[in-house]
């Protein structure tokens, strides 16, 4: 968090150089600008309590789950999975209070059919290939087009979207969050295990969805216009069948004034999800600031970003990172209390540094939800235990 939190000064030798996101200004002055809105969409899994295989009732949930939720649930690409939405919030405890009410109305729509819901970034057991698709045209135009990159995907994501009404913004705050993509990876890894193995990666979904055409870190944009002629580019060379279907880590919405940050696996508690959304909203009114005082953003090496992205997924907060502008190994740990020292005004302003320090003083005791499903492994070697402890961290009571 801030300096006094980790013993010392703010590094200044990595991720918060002069030229980077650092503490060049300050947030929470008089003149502290409006609280940006924050939302979650959570992608979920549908487990068989007996066989803790994955169920292909999604649409059945969500009909199931609709009268409570309302347009709060909805389907995803495979019947294997539902998606879970709150409403944009200024304060983080009401998205809080409505993520576990969110999540505890679609367990309980689900256990009514007799299945339950996982928040896992991967299955932890194995599916059917190819997978059962959800019926509707785009789905169906989905698979036409992209073949068997949908025949596995069950991949599971928290996207944070942060309310940017000036899509100008959202493209040159896109620049300035780039170089902090792998650190969120590292804190957010929740998918260890694949068809009923341990892949040897904390974040397992991150690695394969880099297969998809227009995946990963966003490319460094030279301006809005810059933007949409790369996405015009996409469309007409059918690399996208639609907006919808840019897959970048970060993105401009092409529905809502938000930026959305899209690069985190399913979180496995209602509380990784209140820390990753925490930080994400900090971070992007950081960036903010920078843009409207016309710093230019850092720019890492696409290549050097994309490798501390792979490394971030194998390591989580194991181990060393690569500091994508140093291109130097560095704690992982270090690079995330980097990041919270950058973003600690903005987390001042929002309310939201108590609950962030005490959220990431919590990772560090008990590991992230990598970790602890690994560690749920080790008690016993089954992949059961694991399936079912995720099953009841996402629901905690």
């Amino acid at each position: 968090m801030s300096s006094e939190s980790h013993g010392g000064a703010a590094p200044t030798d990595a991720l918060a150089p002069a030229s980077a996101l650092g503490s060049r200004r300050t947030l929470g002055s008089s003149h502290a600008p409006a609280p940006l809105t924050v939302g979650v969409e959570e992608e979920l899994l549908l487990v068989d309590p007996l066989t803790r295989a994955l169920s292909p009732r999604g649409p059945e949930v969500v009909s199931e789950a609709a009268g409570d939720l309302g347009d709060r649930v909805g389907t995803e690409l495979t019947r294997y999975q539902v998606e879970l939405r709150t409403d944009p919030h200024t304060c983080l405890k009401e998205a809080a209070d409505q993520i576990r009410s969110t999540r505890t109305a679609a367990a309980r729509a689900a256990a009514r059919l007799g299945v339950r819901i996982a928040s896992t970034g991967t299955p932890v057991l194995g599916q059917t290939a190819p997978a059962p698709i959800t019926p509707g045209a785009r789905y169906a135009r989905s698979v036409a087009h992209f073949r068997a990159l949908d025949d596995e995907q069950t991949a599971c994501a928290c996207h944070i979207h942060v309310g940017l009404p000036d899509p100008r913004d959202a493209v040159y705050v896109s620049n300035h969050l780039r170089p902090w993509l792998p650190t969120l990876i590292a804190f957010s890894a929740n998918s260890p295990f694949r068809d009923g193995q341990d892949t040897g990666y904390a974040s397992w979904r991150t690695t394969t969805w880099g297969r998809w055409p227009v995946a990963g870190p966003p490319p460094y944009f030279e301006s809005p216009a810059h933007f949409n002629d790369l996405v015009d580019t996409l469309l007409s060379t059918e690399a996208l069948i639609d907006r919808g279907g840019l897959y970048w880590d970060i993105r401009p919405s092409h529905h809502l004034p938000t930026i959305e940050v899209r690069v985190a696996d399913a979180a496995l508690t209602p509380d990784d999800t209140l820390m990753l959304a925490a930080v994400v909203r900090a971070l992007t009114a950081t960036a903010l600031s920078f843009v409207q005082a016309g710093e230019p953003a850092p720019r890492p090496a696409p290549e050097v970003l994309r490798a501390a992205c792979w490394r971030a997924a194998r390591d989580g907060l194991a181990g060393t990172g690569i500091d994508p502008l140093s291109g130097h190994l560095v704690a992982q740990t270090t690079l995330v209390e980097r990041l919270l020292h950058t973003i600690t005004p903005a987390l001042r302003q929002h309310d939201d540094l108590d609950r962030a320090r005490e959220q990431w003083q919590r990772l560090r005791s008990e590991g992230t939800g990598a970790a602890r499903q690994r560690a749920t492994y080790r008690q016993r070697s089954s992949t059961h235990d694991v399936v079912d402890y995720i099953i009841s961290a996402t629901c905690p009571q």
